[in-house]
């Protein structure tokens, strides 16, 4: 193998290459660095790159740990110590972070080499990567199409041969969505399984830091390194973390999934719902049973998602000031004019809409009539999932209701991008797992458009859905393709 060829390989095939010594983690490294530099301007998927401080960890990366010699790309709202974290905004232009994420040193201890920052709708509020103050990215199987959001940099990279595996963040179907319009696989965590300190947040009680990777294998052993409790992070869970690899090549033979009525709805894509039935009529030829289970609440996702998101949003943000970093308005007149200026000027259209409405959910007079009961709502949700649970161990869906849309088709109208997260979003209500893996693909004008199934498990039972997910996996062929950007060695 050419050393030119060394980023088309899987993590786990990487890994083999390098404990065996037949490549080093510098020529890793300086492969991956001409990948990014011929593939980069199609599809604008980094942000920043320090391969300099990369190559110094390379020099003493200790192959034989479980990510040993393994270059990460990261999400630019994670915290990477020494590197920009911009939130893919202009309010956090000029910020480095002093200290790593919780996750950043998890991976370091596990030996991988976080070496860039992915581009990333603003402060994760979008579906489609378009929202950045810093660059739009493409899709490396159609560059007139986006590759899903908000981690989007992150799945482009992948998607392009441009990084082995990426770090995403997931709130509402951030990870499993560009997964799926990508052609990954995308794993969001249970809530409370991965630390969240370091992360910048958006909507504290939904965000999850999960893997974007080229096969199933690479998502778990990405899990592996970074799942765990964290004294910094209240909300992290202290149950010990299993290998999520170990159950991985076990058939399906007494699996029961499920099926929701709900999700079979109108306006889903023809051809994403006949690759989602060709997947669960293969899962079920693999020995699994399906079952019908129902999600009543369902409809109420979207509406219960958006109000307790932006409320949560409109107080996380409330932080970013200008006084002590980032983007400061020229010459103030006085201390309201500092504050309302640089917060004008520094947010994004889409991040100003989501504080805006999160302010009037929260204010008074209407915080019972919106908050409160959407939180009522969203108890329901989750009960939902229990009692679907009762009756199969997992629940198969699309991840998305179609293929990656064009470039500006959704720019002007945020309900229509707010559905691209119809069947991912309840999930995050819920706090339960859930990953995408590819199961097909869709043809448009001459194009071919990865099309994504999604798993969902009870809480904690990551271990159960990439044993699902990888079953499916190795009994297809879909993982297999390579999208044309990461064909293309010019």
């Amino acid at each position: 193998m050419s050393r030119s060829d060394l980023p088309a390989l899987t993590i786990a095939d990487l890994q083999s290459l390098l404990r065996r010594k037949e490549v080093s983690p510098r020529q890793v490294l300086e492969s991956l660095r001409a990948r990014i530099e011929s593939v980069e301007p199609k599809i604008d998927a980094y942000v920043s790159i320090d391969f300099e401080a990369a190559l110094k960890e390379a020099e003493t990366a200790d192959v034989n740990l479980p990510l040993g010699g393994v270059p990460i790309a990261i999400k630019d709202i994670i915290n990477v110590a020494g590197q920009p974290c911009t939130c893919g905004s202009k309010i956090l232009a000029g910020y480095r972070s002093p200290y790593d994420a919780t996750v950043i040193e998890k991976l370091r201890a596990a030996g991988a080499i976080p070496f860039g920052k992915t581009n990333m709708d603003e402060f994760a509020m979008g579906s489609s990567t378009e929202n950045s103050s810093v660059k739009v990215t493409r899709n490396p199987w159609d560059v007139s199409r986006v590759p899903g959001g908000s981690s989007g940099g992150s799945a482009a990279a992948v998607a392009a041969g441009a990084a082995f595996g990426a770090l995403g963040t997931d709130t509402g179907g951030s990870i499993r969505q560009p997964a799926s319009l990508s052609g990954l696989v995308g794993l969001k965590p249970s809530y409370g399984r991965v630390s969240r300190f370091g992360v910048i947040a958006f909507a504290s009680s939904l965000d999850q830091v999960g893997p974007l990777t080229k096969t199933v294998r690479d998502a778990a052993m990405i899990m592996s390194a970074m799942a765990g409790p964290d004294r910094h992070d209240s909300t992290s869970l202290p149950d010990p973390v299993p290998d999520y690899t170990k159950n991985l090549g076990r058939d399906l033979k007494g699996v029961r999934l499920g099926v929701p009525k709900e999700y079979r709805v109108e306006g889903i894509d023809p051809q994403v719902s006949a690759a989602v039935n060709a997947a669960i009529k293969q899962l079920e030829s693999l020995g699994a049973e399906i079952v019908d289970v129902t999600l009543p609440h369902t409809d109420y996702g979207i509406a219960v998602y958006y109000f307790i998101a932006t409320a949560e949003a409109s107080a996380n943000l409330a932080r970013f000031d200008g006084v002590r970093y980032g983007y400061r308005a020229k010459d103030p007149k006085d201390l309201l004019d500092h504050y309302g200026r640089t917060r004008e000027e520094g947010f994004g259209e889409e991040v100003k809409r989501r504080i805006i409405l999160g302010t009037y959910v929260l204010s008074s007079g209407y915080y019972d009539a919106f908050y409160v009961r959407a939180q009522k709502v969203r108890q329901l949700i989750r009960q939902d999932f229990v009692k679907a649970f009762e009756k199969c161990d997992a629940i198969v869906s699309p991840t998305t209701p179609e293929p990656a849309f064009k470039l500006g088709e959704r720019t002007t109208n945020p309900l229509a991008m707010y559905l691209a997260d119809i069947f991912t979003n309840t999930a995050n209500l819920a706090g339960i797992c859930g990953i995408s893996v590819p199961c097909g693909f869709a043809k448009e004008n001459g194009s071919q458009l990865p099309i994504g199934l999604q798993i969902l498990g009870k809480s904690l039972d990551e271990t159960r859905i990439l044993q699902i997910a990888h079953a499916y996996e190795q009994s297809t062929d879909w993982h297999k393709a390579r999208s044309p950007i990461a064909l293309d060695s010019k």
